[in-house]
């Protein structure tokens, strides 16, 4: 029996209704602002409904939709310098807490690595997506997710927002001697 017309769109509505949240939270990992995530995660909609009758695994469709489509706004806009009108401070901030707050950000790190890297570390570990699955929703071998998982924590590791911050003891040498 063939699915009447309206099935789809029931389908689809179900669909939406039970995922866009993962779905928006995956959107908003890649692109680190909500508006620009929602805009994505409607995109990606759009353009899955197209082909809603044609695909069998709906989700891993719809993410693999999100990342491609991300990949190519990324590639229209342009990423260069952005002017201020003040110089930052050389030497970091006089205020502890603010210069700590700085070094742990890992959305600033996050944001330094290339868009295939950053894709790979929000679907393995953020999304919770085993290697296989994130090589489908890519479109890569599993090879191809290690390496670049590999390649995106490397970078990490040495990203200055996210050095340790040294700990100052509040007794001097002389007190500890006493």
């Amino acid at each position: 029996m063939a699915p009447r017309p309206g099935d789809a769109q029931v389908a689809f509505d179900e669909f939406v209704l039970a995922r866009s949240s993962g779905l928006l939270r995956t959107a908003y990992l890649l692109t680190h602002d909500h508006a620009l995530a929602e805009d994505l995660l409607q995109t990606a909609l759009a353009k899955a409904w197209f082909a809603w009758d044609r695909i069998d695994q709906h989700e891993a469709y719809v993410r693999r939709i999100l990342v491609t489509t991300y990949a190519t706004w990324w590639r229209r806009r342009w990423n260069g310098e952005h002017p201020t009108d003040e110089l930052p401070e050389a030497g970091g901030s006089p205020d502890p807490t603010e210069a700590a707050g700085q070094r742990h950000d890992l959305w600033s790190a996050m944001e330094r690595l290339p868009r295939r890297q950053r894709a790979v570390v929000v679907l393995r570990y953020f999304e919770d997506l085993t290697e296989a699955q994130t090589a489908q929703v890519l479109g890569c071998s599993v090879g191809t997710v290690k390496s670049q998982a590999s390649k995106a924590f490397a970078k990490l590791r040495i990203d200055p927002s996210l050095a340790p911050v040294p700990t100052t003891s509040s007794r001097t040498e002389t007190e500890d001697r006493s």
